[in-house]
């Protein structure tokens, strides 16, 4: 079991630490209901070092990065990122990551952190033209500082105006007195902030400098359970759950992410599925009768036929709601349409639902 570089500051704060993709992490602190609240009002920070980071450069860095993911990395200028992901050969997802340009010919990719071995493999297999690869992952930390506070309770760490940073631009500068430290406004919340990429040697003076900035603002640190809440009233996909090998981008609602002005993996096996159209899709759905959907739960229709299952579920914190993601066959998918979530054998009320559930 791997620790970050601030596993002691966790333990020390009373976290309840479990084992997280190889990672001992922090779960929750006071709990999750709290800590998730914090994040939409106030300010909050998770230690999500566990993710990983390659840096490939050189002058094919860019084909490279076009051929092994969906999006098109040809439209990122210097200080901006892209979500995108990676297919598989086979038409579902090796993982889904954020795409930076550093420099002319240099991208930083980042990636899921049970997924770094794989996906290292997976693209050296295509470098066919030897472009410089780096796996950071083991050397570098990463916080996420969320909430509608945080550029106000940071903006005294740094000389670069934390509010003119737009969402997915990342600057590169001083922060909480360490030199060329990467300011990217990103997360996985839906209520705003930035994500911090420092060296693991520097993360102890970034995170105490942080708590003192933050302090007359309400900062705590937030554990994985709340981040789950968090992006699920967003309707953000987690690997491993809402995709994974076996699901194709198109069919997780991610074509807007697949860009077939470009050749890529699996390419022409998507461009397919999209003029046939796909028999699943992930939607969201909130609950109507009483009951909260979990992973893995069973799908029906009126007549208990099932129809798909759940990939993720909880009672949403900010919406007061019930709420999940699954796949449904695509006659199910409309927004409205009636299902029924299978809990202790017997059919729940559902209904599906536009996402995100949380609007600010």
């Amino acid at each position: 079991m791997k620790n970050t570089a601030l596993s002691q500051v966790h333990e020390a704060l009373g976290a309840k630490m479990v084992p997280f993709a190889g990672y001992n992490m922090p779960v929750q602190y006071e709990g999750v209901i709290a800590e998730h609240e914090t994040v939409r009002n106030a300010v909050g920070v998770f230690d999500v070092s566990h993710m990983g980071e390659f840096l490939i450069s050189g002058p094919d860095a860019l084909d490279l990065i076009q051929r092994v993911t969906t999006n098109d990395a040809s439209t990122l200028t210097i200080g901006r990122a892209q979500y995108s992901c990676l297919p598989n050969g086979k038409g579902g997802l090796v993982d889904d990551l954020i795409v930076y340009r550093i420099k002319e010919e240099e991208y930083l990719l980042v990636v899921n952190a049970s997924n770094i071995d794989k996906d290292w493999d997976w693209i050296s297999s295509h470098n066919t033209k030897n472009v410089s690869m780096r796996n950071l992952s083991d050397d570098y930390s990463l916080l996420a500082i969320q909430g509608p506070k945080a550029v106000e309770a940071m903006q005294s760490l740094t000389s670069v105006d934390l509010s003119a940073i737009k969402y997915y631009h990342f600057e590169v500068g001083p922060f909480a007195g360490i030199e060329h430290v990467i300011i990217s406004a990103t997360g996985y919340t839906g209520s705003g902030g930035f994500e911090i990429y420092c060296k693991n040697s520097e993360v102890k003076q970034v995170w105490d400098k942080v708590f003192e900035a933050g302090a007359a603002f309400g900062i705590k640190p937030i554990g994985l359970a709340a981040r789950d809440t968090l992006r699920l009233e967003m309707g953000f996909c987690l690997y491993g759950n809402d995709i994974d090998d076996t699901t194709s981008p198109l069919e997780a609602g991610l074509g807007w992410i697949t860009k077939f002005t470009k050749d890529f993996v699996d390419a022409e096996k998507l461009k397919a599925e999209k003029e046939a159209g796909v028999s699943k899709k992930l939607v969201g759905f909130e609950m109507i009768d009483r009951g909260i959907p979990r992973h893995d739960y069973r799908i029906l229709d009126a007549n208990g036929t099932v129809i798909g299952r759940v990939t993720s579920g909880t009672q949403g914190p900010s919406v007061k709601k019930a709420i999940g993601m699954g796949y449904v066959n695509t006659e199910f998918a409309a927004a409205d349409s009636e299902i029924f979530i299978e809990i202790r054998d017997k059919g729940v009320l559902a209904k599906v639902v536009k996402m995100p559930f949380y609007q600010k």
